[in-house]
């Protein structure tokens, strides 16, 4: 039995990134073996066991052969005479077929090294295309090392570009899309994701909704806002990545102008009626693919009222405590910041069109929604019914001292 740590933990460290998981692969030995030792099996489909001790995830050495559609028709062998070789050969990029041994040395039989220090993301063999989650993979990836000036190579850019046209794409769960979906979205730079399914396809095919933003008319007129709105969602995006690690905040950005695909062909439009448009747009999107309520309750509140934070100083205190009713804000009080951030970063492209020129601008209007939310929540329920009121009362006395204390509050604001 030989034991190599390998994946991404060993990228990570030859990159000098912090590593979150350790997968080690097992050579030369075999289930029962595992067993003996006190490993626990985990894997359905593969042999995974889990370690008696630091409950690390061990995969015995194994190779695949493609027999059916999909990232799961696949026949895998793992025999012991499975070599290392061939386990990383079934790997998806060069930097994530590398391993080390228990002495630290490297094995590379791939190239990943080299393709490490170029910084380039390129497929280990012409096996890569008979998994089409591997498109999403290289996106994230790309999504994930931008900072470090990751490319993917051409020769996998045009692989992708041929796995998307054979129409393997639709053989992937919408379960498996949304996961590799929200680990890019909660990368440094989950914009690139999107922008890398773009070029090869993909993201016509999984995300029609926001491909349709790259096909606007540029002869059409929004305000100020000719032939740039995909590139407003994505560098908006871009922003609330800085701004919040949170993904409910991350996703509800990238889809708060979601609307504008249906309205933009007219000459001009009210952004009332464009977040209004957007909430089927949203709700189709998140049935699809089973996103978690609380995700899509953030992505529709951001889409309908984002507008209304923008323009904050025309609210009355009166439609300000409608607002935090109408959100839930008093018993979901987070939703204040989230929809202040995703604001924020709508605003602040739009108004000055890039995101590297946006570190020291102030959005007023955001310290303005959190200032009212303060002051309404200063007011609370057990002094009023201290003060004598019962049943609906308690509520009518409720909102209206908090409609005054908003008043005097932002009188000098």
């Amino acid at each position: 039995m030989q034991i190599f740590l390998v994946g991404g933990a060993v990228r990570d460290s030859l990159l000098n990134l912090p590593i979150k998981d350790k997968d080690w692969v097992v050579v030369g030995s075999t289930p029962n073996e595992m067993f003996n030792k006190g490993f626990q099996k985990v894997g359905k489909n593969f042999p995974v066991f889990l370690h008696p001790h630091s409950h690390e995830e061990y995969a015995l050495a194994r190779t695949e052969r493609k027999v059916g559609k999909g990232y799961v028709g696949f026949v895998t062998l793992f025999t012991p005479d499975v070599t290392l070789m061939q386990d990383l050969k079934r790997r998806d990029l060069t930097i994530n077929a590398m391993a080390q041994d228990k002495n630290g040395i490297l094995f590379d039989p791939y190239g990943g090294y080299k393709d490490l220090k170029s910084r380039i993301l390129r497929h280990v063999s012409s096996a890569f295309n008979e998994d089409p989650l591997r498109i999403l993979r290289v996106a994230r990836f790309a999504a994930k090392l931008a900072h470090l000036n990751f490319k993917i190579a051409k020769e996998t850019e045009n692989l992708m570009i041929k796995m998307t046209s054979s129409g393997e794409l639709a053989n992937l769960t919408k379960e498996r899309i949304w996961k590799e979906t929200e680990k890019a979205l909660l990368t440094l730079n989950p914009q690139i994701y999107f922008h890398v399914l773009r070029n090869c396809g993909a993201l016509k095919v999984l995300f029609p909704e926001i491909d349709n933003l790259y096909e606007l008319s540029t002869t059409n007129i929004i305000h100020s806002e000719v032939n740039i709105e995909v590139h407003h969602s994505l560098m908006s995006l871009a922003l609330v990545a800085k701004l919040s690690n949170e993904l409910d905040v991350r996703f509800a950005t990238l889809l708060q102008n979601i609307g504008k695909v249906l309205t933009l062909p007219k000459k001009f439009i009210d952004y009332k009626e464009y977040n209004v448009s957007g909430i089927p747009i949203i709700q189709s999107l998140c049935e699809r693919f089973n996103i978690p309520k609380q995700i899509r309750n953030l992505a529709l509140i951001v889409n309908q009222f984002h507008s209304v934070v923008h323009n904050i100083q025309d609210q009355s205190a009166h439609s300000l405590v409608a607002l935090f009713d109408h959100i839930d804000a008093w018993r979901k009080p987070q939703r204040i910041e989230q929809l202040a951030l995703t604001s924020e970063a709508d605003a602040r492209v739009r108004r000055y069109g890039s995101v590297l020129e946006l570190e020291n601008v102030m959005y007023w209007q955001g310290n303005y929604l959190r200032t009212a939310f303060s002051l309404a929540q200063s007011i609370l329920t057990k002094d009023i019914i201290l003060a004598g009121f019962k049943g609906k009362y308690v509520k009518e006395e409720l909102t209206k001292r908090r409609i005054i204390a908003i008043e005097k509050g932002l009188m000098n604001m």
